[in-house]
């Protein structure tokens, strides 16, 4: 490590010091809440913001990583509960008026039951009508918020999947990396030995043709008179 690397590692340190009672006040009291309660959804969106900036600064893109992907993941959520919050109430705001309109219909009933029979059918069969648009309305506006919350869910899920492949593809790539310079070693070691065997070879022909000679010489000095 380089020496002006040293401050950087240090706080990164004291960072994780100072985070580690914030992990245990989430794991001992926000994890018990509901996982989309603005309490929760606010304190995991407060601990990303700071990771994300914590993790910039220090130059700790793990960190920073996490910290965005937590703050997109409570801001995804917090979107999700306003939807549903206030599909609820416009369901609830539908309901009320159907009970209105019912208790109106009765009334009209009662008012007009000696005078025109007929005339309350219609406004039952208005009613009934006014009661089926809304529960409709209030349906298909269910379905919207559960479709917008599965697409947020679904977005989350590919974006942890495609950095689980970007962590996949960094290992493949070292794995082959490290393959590549064993064999270009074991290749020139196989080389080296090839080379070596060919000169003890070599100097075994010249010792044999040596000896051959010597030995030449030393008959015909012997066959001499």
């Amino acid at each position: 490590m380089r020496i002006t690397e040293l401050p950087i590692a240090v706080l990164r340190f004291q960072y994780q010091l100072v985070r580690t009672p914030l992990e245990l006040i989430e794991d001992r009291v926000v994890s018990r809440m509901g996982a989309e309660a603005p309490a929760r959804l606010f304190y995991e969106r407060s601990l990303g913001v700071l990771d994300a900036t914590v993790g910039s600064a220090l130059g700790d893109p793990r960190l920073e990583r996490r910290g965005s992907a937590l703050v997109d993941r409570s801001d995804a959520l917090s979107r999700a509960a306003q939807l549903e919050e206030t599909a609820t109430q416009k369901k609830a705001k539908a309901d009320a008026e159907l009970a209105a309109s019912r208790e109106k219909v009765v009334e009209d009933r009662d008012q007009a039951h000696e005078a025109k029979k007929q005339g309350v059918e219609e406004a039952r069969a208005e009613a009934e009508q006014r009661k089926r648009a809304a529960a409709e309305e209030a349906r298909e506006r269910t379905a919207a918020t559960k479709r917008q919350v599965d697409e947020v869910a679904a977005r989350r899920t590919n974006a942890a999947e495609e950095i689980k492949r970007n962590e996949q593809a960094k290992i493949r790539a070292a794995e082959q990396k490290v393959t590549a310079a064993a064999d270009s070693k074991l290749k020139d070691a196989q080389a080296k030995r090839d080379e070596a065997e060919s000169k003890r070879a070599q100097a075994n022909r010249v010792e044999q043709l040596a000896d051959v000679e010597k030995q030449n010489r030393q008959a015909k000095r012997a066959a001499k008179p």
